[in-house]
């Protein structure tokens, strides 16, 4: 696999994006129901480009209901061989100030309402999460940041809330004290998913506040929010650009990590004792493995 073909998740004010080639948006279907918006086809210097509105162009689904399933199971279809997550964050730590970007390399998941695999009863799966990041794109998104304007910090803990509301005091506090540096609603089971359908993916946090831990700021709104996410956007905006430029000068091999073929050691259940229906829901992102038809 030789060509990159870049999926682009954006969060909370990334509905869109300027200055691509031939751009087109195309609804998929998916055996996991309907993503969250059609999928934006574009080329960018000879890359090609996904991009997927992570809440709809509208902005119409809370985090508990986007179809991360359905959304990773679309961007497959649409031949991306990795994805990029462009996602809207609260900072638990005073050296990351509203601004500031953050490539995240580890995850807690906090969230309780959401289907977390493509993998259950009928074909079980367990895919290692010990580093869910593709460390390899992570680098590359974290250059594209810096060279676009941003203030970007390596390495980051996320943890992943459900909502919609934002974090109490004492949560937020004992996030903190258990090292977390930056708290999302999204990317869980996004990060988890795309690992399960053999995708490497990539986290830009993008630090919008301070939650509600620091007293010297006030408790997070979504009046603050917006403020300093149109800065964010912008800069979000030309880090693709900037990503699209390094990946266009190097040939693409496969993960070093792995990512491509983690399903070879993942899947437990006997081939003769496989659910025919699921198998086939499973086709885009595990039918390498399985061999659907």
């Amino acid at each position: 696999m030789s060509e990159w073909v870049l999926g682009v998740l954006g969060g909370s004010g990334l509905y869109d994006l300027e200055g691509l080639e031939n751009p087109q948006w195309i609804s998929i279907d998916t055996p996991w129901g309907q993503p969250s918006d059609d999928i934006l086809f574009a080329e960018m210097n000879g890359v090609k480009l996904r991009f997927l509105p992570r809440h709809g162009r509208a902005h119409a689904l809370s985090p508990s209901d986007v179809n991360y399933r359905a959304n990773i199971d679309a961007l497959k279809r649409a031949g991306c061989t990795d994805i990029l997550s462009l996602s809207a964050v609260g900072s638990l730590q005073e050296q990351y100030p509203p601004g500031d970007f953050v490539i995240i390399d580890q995850f807690i998941d906090r969230t309780f309402k959401r289907e977390t695999s493509f993998f259950g009863k009928g074909c079980v799966a367990h895919v290692s999460a010990a580093d869910p990041i593709c460390r390899r794109l992570a680098k590359l998104a974290g250059q594209a940041a810096k060279i676009a304007g941003a203030n970007v910090h390596h390495g980051g803990t996320y943890l992943a809330m459900e909502g919609p509301q934002f974090s109490t005091k004492a949560e937020s506090h004992m996030y903190r004290a258990w090292g977390c540096d930056v708290i999302g609603m999204t990317n869980m089971p996004e990060a988890k998913l795309a690992r399960e359908a053999e995708l490497p993916y990539a986290t830009v946090a993008m630090v919008t506040d301070y939650d509600c831990w620091h007293e010297g700021h006030g408790n997070v709104d979504v009046a603050s929010v917006i403020a300093v996410l149109m800065k964010n956007a912008g800069l979000a905006k030309a880090a693709v650009r900037e990503i699209i430029t390094a990946l266009a000068a190097q040939k693409r091999m496969p993960s070093p990590q792995g990512i491509e073929t983690c399903l070879d050691v993942a899947i437990i259940t006997a081939p003769e004792n496989r659910d025919p229906a699921l198998l086939a829901k499973l086709e885009a992102v595990a039918g390498r493995v399985l061999k659907t038809p």
